[in-house]
């Protein structure tokens, strides 16, 4: 694996979407395109000028508008273009989007508790969280193999796609993936390349802890 090439000291920054209404909700929003609330904006921006600092070669972002719009601040501070792929999206999860987290657990609790416990569940018949990694951490790993030695891809995405990511790259067991925290709307996390692979340096960065919102609680 190329991402595995020791001593070029790349870092890969994953940046939640700013708040939309759903997860204020507790609505579960899946791959349903929900924009962004004028906080979730201002999140955003005051996110992107300490992204900025980091000085990040490329951008790639899901092409939900939640994510395109949070991505374009940064954007506007770097200069750099995005590149938008589906494959970053959120996981679908079929009759559960649209649906609170209560609605959740009152209607499909066997299902929840079995995805909680780390089995693999097509939540509301939707993608296995294997899946999405499948889909997602090759996008990231490609876009990484292209950053110059010491390069920053920032990779604009969602909660529970950034969780499954993560787990791939760090090559935990999937059963192991819910260990790893929410993010906080507009927080990040960071890998940074090692001598064996890719190593969680940061999580959940970016503010001090506030309550996670939205579909990975």
């Amino acid at each position: 694996m190329n991402g595995r090439v020791a001593g070029r000291g790349r870092r890969i920054v994953l940046w939640r979407h700013g708040q939309t209404a759903w997860n204020l909700e507790r609505r579960f929003q899946g791959t349903t395109d929900i924009e962004l609330t004028e906080e979730g904006v201002a999140q955003a921006r005051r996110a992107a000028r300490l992204l900025a600092a980091l000085k990040p070669d490329a951008i790639i972002a899901s092409d939900l508008r939640r994510a395109v719009d949070t991505a374009a601040e940064l954007a506007a501070l770097t200069g750099l273009d995005v590149t938008h792929d589906e494959n970053l999206r959120e996981t679908y999860a079929g009759v559960w989007q649209g649906l609170t987290h209560e609605e959740i657990v009152e209607r499909h609790g066997e299902e929840y508790a079995a995805w909680k416990r780390g089995e693999p569940v097509r939540r509301g018949g939707g993608e296995l969280e294997t899946e999405v990694a499948d889909r997602a951490a090759p996008v990231v790993e490609r876009s990484a193999d292209k950053l110059p030695d010491g390069g920053v891809l920032v990779v604009v995405s969602h909660g529970g796609t950034i969780r499954t990511t993560i787990g791939r790259l760090l090559g935990l067991e999937p059963r192991s993936w819910e260990s790893l925290g929410g993010l906080t709307n507009c927080c990040w996390s960071v890998l940074g390349e090692g001598a064996r692979g890719w190593r969680l340096l940061e999580h959940n960065a970016g503010t001090l802890p506030q309550p996670v919102l939205g579909d990975d609680v």
